[in-house]
């Protein structure tokens, strides 16, 4: 036994030696990222005569979602950033139209999943704006599906992978049905609603849209879809038809041309050329330059770029700006993180633009379905606080303002939303499911006493009684009223003018500007340049974004992210998967269904919400 003993002994003594090198490998290659990214704290250098590199990654969004220390976390496990964020993208490509040591602007489009076609146009109009400076504006992809392409197409020269394709399937808004799937689970979902088009609760009542919803539904996405058909067009000098005509006929083409997707975009005229990578380098060496290394073309990418001119701008100092606020995400009670709307932290924000006297106007920017009407009426009444304080309100609606993220519009001084804008759904809905059949199937009853006739009445194991049922319906019409009344009030309308209008229903921003829920169409730019008039700023007058105050450590971390992000960049390690499968993209959206309702769940809330996502 004594040399059992030894061996033992031996394989512990190596195991424990080989645990020690991979901890001190471990803790090696960590401090050499963290070395790498405070080197990054350094601001880089701009080269002379570059090409500014915009390469957005993930989904495009108004704010970036999470804690700095839960994106960081992302970013050390070597994973592509999941969103990008608009405001990045527009700044650098602004800046550097007026950067002489900027001599070109790079679109490469591969690595963005997804972006709502408001958010496209703001970042459209900022590459416009640097085509007017005479700078060539290149884009590459190894293939474009429909958001991609909408960017690339705003280049001077568009270049496709000869193996690639152009696809655009338009917009659609499909949706499961659990009606019969609750039946079967014996699963009892309890709705209240006012407003005839809001089809919140559609889908566990019925097995498949309703007339009116898919009126509705089919009027605000061919809205969309031809404003889609007019921005490309325009940009790359064709016809509307000519982009409706190459997706309606898409199978017949391709099929004609010997399954050549490349050769069909390229005959179309929606790309420029045909090119692979390496081409579209040598296209660029030859226009800007080689780097120091002489093997690519001489380049900056738009964090290092930022990271660059915003040292500069310290310098500037303070004084009379435009504060904005960004409202993105869905509605919720309490504070939130940011990539949500919290009733107390959103609050938190105006009120801060409220008491800081050199912001003299503000810009509340939206994107949102909606959610909790108790956190929306936070805001709300923030927005009049600073009204009446002497500071003008201007709303700029991003691609979806509705519902909820109407109500905290409706007071504002003005309303400006883009054409395709998704708002309205003036309406409002509590769920409440139970589930006493379900239990009772497999042998489990629920059986008590109470004091009253409230006592144990929101138990999810028990039926609801008919008195919880018309508290909650009273409830439900009380915020209806009081929703119409403020828009009412905001709008300056009769409120059975606004209950017409109302009822749930959605409208594409062209139509709301018909009928009088917003005051024009326009840009996120013309916002800034309304609110900063009504408050009587001449330029030059600075653009100030107001957000929650970071921790020391949060700053730092925000530091670093940007820096793991580099570095790992340079190793390799950052993948991302080009494609989707059809399971994983089925998996996405049950889960988003799922994660809605979640959140939408306390049984203290009644909500405005519009379920009224375009795919």
């Amino acid at each position: 036994m004594r040399w059992f003993g030894r061996l033992f002994y031996g394989a512990w003594r190596g195991l424990d030696a080989l645990r020690r090198v991979l901890h001190l490998a471990f803790l090696l290659v960590l401090l050499a990222i963290a070395l790498a990214a405070v080197g990054q704290l350094v601001p880089p250098r701009v080269p002379e005569r570059a090409a500014l590199v915009v390469r957005p990654s993930g989904e495009l969004v108004e704010q970036l979602s999470g804690e700095p220390a839960e994106r960081l976390f992302s970013e050390t496990q070597g994973q592509a950033a999941p969103e990008t964020l608009l405001w990045d993208l527009t700044t650098a490509i602004r800046a550097a139209a007026s950067d002489r040591r900027i001599a070109a602007l790079v679109i490469d489009t591969d690595d963005l999943s997804g972006a709502g076609q408001v958010k496209l146009e703001e970042l459209a109009a900022a590459i416009r704006d640097f085509r007017r400076s005479g700078k060539r504006v290149i884009s590459y992809g190894q293939y474009f599906l429909q958001s991609p392409y909408y960017l690339a197409a705003q280049a001077d020269e568009v270049y496709l992978d000869p193996f690639g394709f152009v696809l655009l399937d338009g917009y659609d808004r499909y949706q499961m049905y659990f009606k019969t799937a609750l039946q079967k689970l014996n699963v009892d979902m309890h709705l209240f609603r006012v407003g005839n088009y809001k089809s919140a609760e559609e889908i566990f009542t019925r097995d498949s849209m309703s007339t009116d919803d898919r009126a509705q539904s089919e009027a605000y996405l061919s809205a969309l879809w031809q404003g889609y058909e007019r921005a490309v067009a325009s940009a790359r000098q064709l016809k509307a038809d000519d982009i409706a005509g190459y997706a309606d006929n898409y199978a017949a083409d391709v099929e004609a041309a010997g399954g050549d997707t490349a050769q069909v975009a390229k005959d179309s005229h929606l790309v420029s050329d045909l090119k692979s990578e390496q081409q579209v380098d040598d296209r660029l060496l030859g226009l800007v330059g080689a780097d120091p290394s002489g093997k690519s073309y001489r380049q900056i990418t738009v964090q290092d770029y930022l990271h660059a001119t915003h040292a500069e701008e310290k310098q500037r100092g303070k004084g009379p700006a435009v504060g904005v606020v960004i409202a993105s995400g869905d509605i919720l009670d309490g504070k939130q993180p940011p990539g949500t709307i919290g009733g107390v932290s959103t609050a938190q924000l105006l009120r801060t633009a409220l008491l800081d006297s050199d912001i003299k106007a503000v810009v509340l920017r939206i994107d949102s379905p909606g959610g909790s009407v108790l956190a929306s009426e936070q805001i709300y009444r923030a927005v009049q606080a600073l009204k009446q304080n002497g500071k003008p309100v201007v709303v700029s609606m991003s691609d979806v303002a509705a519902s909820g993220g109407y109500y905290i519009a409706a007071g504002a001084d003005e309303i400006i939303a883009s054409p395709n804008t998704i708002t309205g759904s003036i309406g409002v809905f509590a769920a409440f499911p139970t589930f006493s059949r379900t239990l009772a199937k497999v042998g489990v009853a629920v059986d008590g006493v109470g004091t009253t006739p409230l006592s144990g009445a929101m138990q999810l194991d028990r039926p609801l009684s008919p008195a919880v049922g018309q508290l909650l319906q009273s409830g439900v019409d009380h915020t209806y009223q009081e929703f119409l009344e403020r828009v009412a009030k905001g709008r300056g309308k009769p409120i059975d003018y606004i209950n017409q209008i109302a009822q749930g229903h959605v409208w594409a921003g062209v139509d709301a500007l018909r009928i009088g829920l917003v005051d024009r169409l326009g840009t996120y730019e013309d916002a800034v340049r309304d609110a900063a008039a009504r408050a009587g700023l001449r330029a030059p007058y600075g653009v100030r974004r107001i957000e929650p105050e970071l921790t020391l450590m949060q700053q730092l971390l925000l530091q670093l992210g940007s820096g793991v992000e580099h570095v790992l960049a340079r190793l390799g390690v950052l993948h991302q998967s080009a494609t989707t499968t059809g399971v994983a993209q089925w998996a996405q959206q049950l889960e988003r269904i799922l994660a809605h309702w979640a959140r939408l769940s306390s049984v203290n809330s009644i909500y405005a919400y519009c379920f009224c996502g375009v795919e």
